[in-house]
């Protein structure tokens, strides 16, 4: 099992249209920082996402832990998203050969 995390600022262009007056973070900006950490370990060549699930929202300066593991024999990446301990997303990526 691999991990990451990361963190949105409370400038982030996004947050400006996204709930006026009490922002969250979009879910595709919480994807693209999950396939940011696959990039760094090594699976460059990300598919899609053959499912999404967001539990709860993602607040500005949250911190946010990003555990993720390949299952064996499968091009399927699972990932759960953690703020405090707190499941806000999960699901799976799927990636190809880095060849």
């Amino acid at each position: 099992m691999h991990s990451s995390s990361f963190t949105i600022s409370a400038l982030h262009p996004s947050l400006a249209g996204h709930f006026p007056g009490n922002p969250i973070v979009p879910g595709v900006v919480v994807l693209d920082k999950v396939v940011g950490a696959l990039k760094k370990q090594g699976y460059k060549n990300t598919i899609g996402f053959s499912q999404v699930k967001f539990v709860q929202p993602l607040l500005p300066e949250q911190l946010c832990h990003v555990e993720y593991e390949q299952s064996e024999k499968s091009l399927n990446i699972k990932f759960t998203c953690r703020v405090n301990d707190v499941v806000i997303s999960h699901g799976s990526i799927i990636v190809g050969t880095n060849s």
